[in-house]
């Protein structure tokens, strides 16, 4: 069973982040993710971003599904 941990490590390791946040049940995760990196960046291109950096481990079978939010720090602030 996949740690949420890991994946918040494996984000992290890929993107400049505030913060990260993984909850899952072990097969299917959503993510909370705050980064700079975001600014200038709708949506998708933000999903594309993390998309890319966990392409390896949807590849090999051992992420299966992931649904994220993605904000900028000014937008969570915004946010509450």
């Amino acid at each position: 069973m996949l740690d949420p941990k890991k994946i918040e490590a494996w984000i992290a390791a890929g993107l400049p982040c505030e913060s990260v946040a993984v909850q899952g049940d072990g097969q299917h995760f959503e993510a909370v993710i705050v980064s700079g990196e975001f600014a200038g960046l709708n949506r998708v291109k933000r999903q594309q971003r993390i998309n890319a950096i966990l392409k390896p481990h949807f590849d090999s079978g051992e992420l299966h599904a992931l649904s994220m939010k993605t904000l900028t720090p000014e937008e969570r602030k915004a946010n509450g």
